[in-house]
């Protein structure tokens, strides 16, 4: 690899880290937080909003990526959320805290979606795989790392420091882009599609906040009124209608309608949308099993939780191998599948279960991770014209949050229903917990399996057939 692609891949995948930790760094020092600035009340909305504003203006980033250029909106969103992280790190109460949330959440929107198609222009087909797949396993390791990082700085100096550590990190990224990032914008006048960018960010506003408010017993969401969240789900079919309507007129959609008639691009967001629901539920109800069913310290949950960022980047970097030698769709067929044994074997473990067999079957779906992530990133920005990568690449990342944050709802609403069934005692409040988290892991199987039959649907192809 080319010293100046090095410098291109270091400086994304630390922009990429910055925007992932800061989704679960927080979370250690809120306690912190709470106390110097008090708005315990508020609290939810410190998370709630970031995810907003992140998954608002990914595809409108994406979009200008496509117009303006990379570099330029990479360098934006950068600029964005080290203002946001700075002025966090100076809030004076939750208000500003909030504000100043939302500003980082619009910059880590920019981040995640310009960070894949930097890569798809760079690297041929073969090396999108293994670069994209190391990019994605970041994530992972972010979800581990975070709240271990906000733990110590918090410690050790002060939860303002969760923040300004952002800062030198991302100066450095900035200016390794821009000198070694390159590229060729075609010159012409840019429509840029207002009307589509106003109606979606009320729509998926609506929407996400509405999701959200379903789980408020979780202790993530907001807690709304029945009228309420009618309401917000009403709101948002209308404004997605509208949207829609603007897409299919208008002369530069900010999502082309067209994107959902490559059948790769459609059965890969597919994929990533449904395997980022199963995600979800592993991510945020298995520590609860290792917590409240077999009793065990916060240290055993991050243990059986760890696997996965294990077995994810090493499945990616297999991932890369692979495709080349079986093709695509036989590799994603094979991640699906490890994805669909390991959730099937979560439904079979018992308060008797080893923590070491946990780990085990966590391993095995970090591995099918993997594979999955890494070819629905890759096949979706190679089956389009290098103009509309940003906005494929956007809406593969939005078809992700959107998968988290409608499985949250649904397993969450589904632990609530068993346990609220119970006659909730001292006694059995731990088989409630296990029968309601019982269920969720039902539920992730089931949607393994549907997952899976949606890797069967994505086209034959070998490598070199993907040539954009």
């Amino acid at each position: 690899m080319q010293t100046g692609l090095r410098k291109i891949t270091l400086s994304l995948l630390i922009t990429t880290f910055l925007a992932a930790i800061e989704v679960t760094i927080i979370s250690t020092a809120m306690p912190q937080i709470v106390d110097s600035l008090g708005g315990f009340t508020l609290m939810s909305w410190v998370f709630a909003i970031y995810l907003l504003t992140t998954s608002v203006s990914t595809p409108i980033w994406g979009k200008l990526s496509d117009l303006f250029g990379r570099k330029k909106i990479f360098m934006i969103g950068v600029t964005l959320f080290l203002i946001g992280s700075i002025a966090c790190g100076l809030s004076q109460n939750m208000g500003q805290l909030i504000f100043f949330r939302a500003i980082q959440g619009l910059g880590a929107g920019a981040i995640n979606p310009v960070t894949f198609t930097i890569i798809a222009d760079v690297y041929n087909f073969e090396q999108r795989a293994k670069i994209q797949g190391l990019v994605s396993s970041v994530w992972a390791i972010a979800g581990i790392f975070g709240p271990l990082a906000g733990g110590f700085l918090v410690d050790f100096f002060t939860w303002r420091w969760i923040f300004f550590i952002n800062l030198p990190f991302g100066l450095v990224s900035m200016w390794m882009i821009g000198k070694h990032f390159k590229e060729n914008l075609e010159k012409k006048k840019r429509q840029i599609d207002y009307g589509g960018a106003v109606t979606f960010t009320i729509a998926i506003t609506a929407l996400l906040f509405a999701l959200l408010s379903m789980n408020n017993e979780e202790g993530t969401g907001i807690a709304l009124s029945h009228g309420q969240l009618i309401g917000l789900f009403g709101t948002a079919l209308v404004f997605f209608v509208v949207f829609f309507l603007i897409q299919w007129k208008h002369p530069e959609p900010m999502m082309p309608l067209k994107l959902f008639q490559i059948k790769d691009v459609s059965i890969s967001t597919a994929g990533a949308f449904l395997t980022s629901v199963i995600l979800i539920g592993l991510t945020a109800y298995l520590p609860l099993w290792t917590q409240n069913v077999l009793g065990m310290g916060a240290t055993s949950a991050g243990f059986t939780i760890m696997p996965l960022s294990l077995g994810w980047p090493v499945g990616a970097m297999l991932c890369s191998r692979l495709m080349s030698r079986f093709g695509t769709k036989n590799v994603v067929i094979l991640g699906g599948s490890l994805i669909a044994l390991g959730s099937f074997l979560l439904t079979l473990i018992t308060p008797e279960t080893s923590i070491w067999i946990i780990a085990l079957i966590i391993l095995v779906i970090g591995l099918g991770f993997g594979f999955t992530s890494t070819i629905f990133t890759v096949v979706t920005q190679s089956s389009v014209q290098k103009n509309n990568r940003g906005a494929a690449g956007s809406l593969n990342t939005l078809l992700r949050t959107l998968g988290q944050t409608i499985g949250v709802a649904i397993f969450g609403a589904a632990l609530n229903l068993v346990i609220h069934s119970h006659n909730l005692n001292q006694a059995n409040e731990t088989a409630a917990i296990a029968n309601g988290l019982h269920f969720v892991f039902v539920i992730a199987a089931i949607i393994s399996v549907i997952s899976l039959l949606v890797t069967f649907m994505i086209p034959n192809r070998q490598t070199e057939q993907y040539r954009h």
